[in-house]
């Protein structure tokens, strides 16, 4: 099985090229951008030195749907996913801040919670509560975007305002959005027999207007819970069954690397590459409903130039 780990596409009208840690991203003309998902993975803010088959196509295919399936609420970039592996949308200005909803306590949460805190980016987080249990209601922990090789920084809402990074009137409006993307995102999940755990959320600006951009609801993105085995799971305090990057960060974890200096990354054998692939595809079924279609990898680079070019040539 192939997998695309790197691009350098010169497309009409290209401006520059962003490479992220998952993402090559595609200035055209400073209007649109051409957004590669490649089967990069990454962990602890750490790229992993392998690619995982049909893992870019997971995620732009899962990102696309829940763009359509969310732009009533608030206007995204998305203008067209020309190939399995692209999206293609507006370039706008993005807010210097990711929007981090969380429902249950857990992830770096419950780890921040173990260790004795009490207060997690400004919300403060009560007495007594267990691994994997839900909030009374859902909390936004905000995160400063950090440059690649660095971790997210969290901050509060009072600071993110303080400082000028947002104004008081366009956080309070990205925190609807936010809430109500969530909610959304929730029902379906439910759906599918999923609880949607915990996600973020990145937004940016044209023309003085907000718009959802990047990936939604992805694996990457998202945290999701098996919903008829949550309660079961959850009173007996055991590990919940989930889809989602937390089973990568635990291999890593149980192999002594956490993205601290001098650590050094384990072995990434065809073995774990393949469960981890399997693993995407599982939750790319479970969440949509579809079933996966492996799209033709035997020449990645020329059927994704070929299909971008292609629409870029029709507009």
């Amino acid at each position: 099985m192939k997998s695309l780990t790197k691009t350098n596409f010169k497309f009409p009208g290209q401006k520059n090229l962003y490479v992220g840690k998952v993402r090559d991203v595609y200035n055209i003309n400073d209007d649109m951008l051409v957004m590669v998902v490649t089967d990069r993975i990454s962990a602890f803010d750490v790229v992993l030195p392998k690619g995982i088959p049909y893992k870019g196509q997971v995620l732009n295919q899962i990102a696309s749907k829940f763009l359509d399936a969310t732009s009533d609420i608030v206007p995204n970039w998305k203008i067209n996913s020309p190939d399995p592996m692209v999206t293609i949308g507006q370039k706008c200005e993005p807010y210097p801040v990711e929007m981090i909803v969380r429902a249950y306590l857990t992830g770096s949460s419950w780890r921040d919670y173990k260790n004795g805190a009490r207060e997690i980016c400004g919300v403060k987080i009560p007495d007594g509560m267990k691994e994997h249990q839900a909030f009374e209601k859902p909390v936004i922990t905000p995160t400063t975007k950090a440059e690649q090789g660095e971790h997210d920084q969290n901050i509060s809402k009072e600071e993110i305002i303080s400082k000028g990074l947002i104004s008081s009137d366009e956080y309070e409006l990205l925190e609807k959005y936010s809430l109500e993307l969530f909610h959304r995102g929730t029902e379906i999940a439910k759906e599918k027999g999923l609880i949607l755990v915990d996600t973020k959320y990145e937004f940016g600006k044209k023309d003085g207007k907000i718009y959802l951009i990047d990936e939604i609801h992805t694996p990457d993105s998202s945290r999701y819970f098996y919903l008829d085995t949550y309660k079961e799971r959850f009173d007996k305090g055991e590990n919940q069954r989930q889809l989602s990057k937390e089973f990568v960060r635990e291999w890593l974890m149980e192999n002594n690397f956490k993205g601290e200096k001098g650590e050094v990354l384990p072995e990434m054998t065809e073995e774990i590459i393949n469960s981890i692939s399997e693993r995407y595809i599982e939750l790319y079924e479970k969440i949509t409903g579809d079933k996966f279609v492996k799209a033709d990898t035997d020449n990645l680079e020329e059927r994704i130039y070929n299909n971008v070019n292609k629409f870029l040539g029709n507009i």
